[in-house]
């Protein structure tokens, strides 16, 4: 019980670092960087590592031998440079599930939680382990359960003896567990992430996009069970790539955004039906379009296909000094009350938090 309490009060303190310092976390993605499978490993600063403290009688006596005072041990040979004035920070990396870092979001941000949209959801079988057999398999066959037959056999039969308590169970006391099916609805939603590769969009657009899309996954997952991840990137033309080559990719020449949403548009007719899937459109760009048509195909698109079908569509602008941003204006204008738009502005990386709120906020 003692090793559990320690580790709750070690969980709380560690919980407490993270919301201290977390827009440093988000504005510099170190929560982003060490993701294995459901964990993200993390550098937490100023917890004192457990150590001995020794007291006056602990501290040892005086050395015997022929050595002098001063002496170097062992060939030990002096420091080099000079002492330092400050004292060194010691960063400790701790596993933290992605699912915390989703409920420290959502409180820090005051984010409501998403209600699944209509019947979007697939029914999941589960198995309960909820009572006890004399009959069943070695693998399922439950100790503690066969024990307190045994004793309660031997209790009654008169043979336990408290002096020497030994209980040796037979055939009739072995217990097994028993299991029953359960159904329940599982509500599954996808995530699919856009991003303009051209020339105009460096590194740091992308790494604001690559840590904005870590805190989205991070919350749409913890509401929803099932979450799938596609991602298409989009030049003057578009095509489906993995996370990888998502954040890496750079391209040259124009874009033509309408390239992504068609292709967006077949991902979503062909892999994901509405009665059965949410479904989250993200697209980033820093506001070019070829044309004064592209866009209008692209508003088309959004009017006719997508806001009748996703649970929302989220526009981030990055600032480019590239770009013109006239994407972001176009959308404001012919869409200024669209319910399932959500527009965000994201001028550099302090802008991040306020994104993801805007994003998230209104729990769509």
């Amino acid at each position: 019980m003692g090793i559990q309490e320690d580790n709750n009060r070690f969980r709380d303190i560690v919980r407490g670092r993270i919301k201290q310092n977390f827009k440093k976390y988000v504005t510099h993605g170190e929560m982003v960087g060490k993701r294995e499978k459901d964990y993200v490993k993390i550098p937490i600063p100023s917890i004192d590592i457990p150590r001995f403290k020794y007291g006056p009688k602990q501290q040892g006596g005086v050395g015997q031998g022929t050595g002098q005072a001063g002496e170097a041990v062992d060939g030990d040979q002096p420091g080099q440079g000079q002492a330092g004035e400050n004292p060194g920070e010691h960063f400790l990396e701790v596993d933290v599930t992605i699912d915390e870092l989703a409920d420290i979001l959502g409180e820090e941000l005051a984010l409501p939680r998403i209600e699944p949209k209509g019947n979007k959801n697939t029914d999941v079988t589960t198995y309960k382990y909820s009572g006890r057999s004399p009959v069943g398999p070695e693998g399922l066959r439950h100790f503690k359960a066969s024990y307190k037959e045994a004793l309660k056999r031997s209790i009654a039969s008169g043979t336990y003896d408290p002096d020497e308590p030994f209980v040796v169970p037979i055939r009739r006391d072995l217990r097994y567990k028993t299991y029953r099916k359960v159904v329940k609805p599982q509500a599954n939603a996808v995530v699919i992430y856009m991003m303009d590769v051209s020339g105009s969009m460096g590194d740091e657009q992308k790494e604001i996009v690559r840590m904005e899309s870590f805190w989205i996954n991070a919350w749409l997952r913890r509401n929803y069970k099932g979450l799938e991840t596609r991602f298409i990137i989009h030049d003057a033309a578009a095509k489906e790539v993995d996370e990888k080559t998502f954040f890496s990719t750079s391209e040259s020449g124009g874009t033509l955004i309408s390239s992504a949403y068609k292709l967006c548009q077949k991902m979503i007719e062909e892999d994901y039906p509405l009665e059965a899937w949410n479904i989250y459109p993200f697209h980033f760009s820093d506001g070019d379009n070829w044309s004064g048509e592209d866009t209008r195909m692209c508003l088309s698109l959004l009017q006719k296909f997508f806001f009748p079908r996703v649970n929302m569509f989220g526009y981030g602008q990055v600032e480019s000094k590239y770009g013109s941003g006239q994407f972001l204006k176009d959308l404001e204008k012919t869409f200024p009350s669209e319910d399932k738009l959500v527009i965000s502005k994201i001028e550099n990386k302090e802008k991040i938090l306020q994104s993801i709120k805007d994003f998230l906020g209104k729990g769509k």
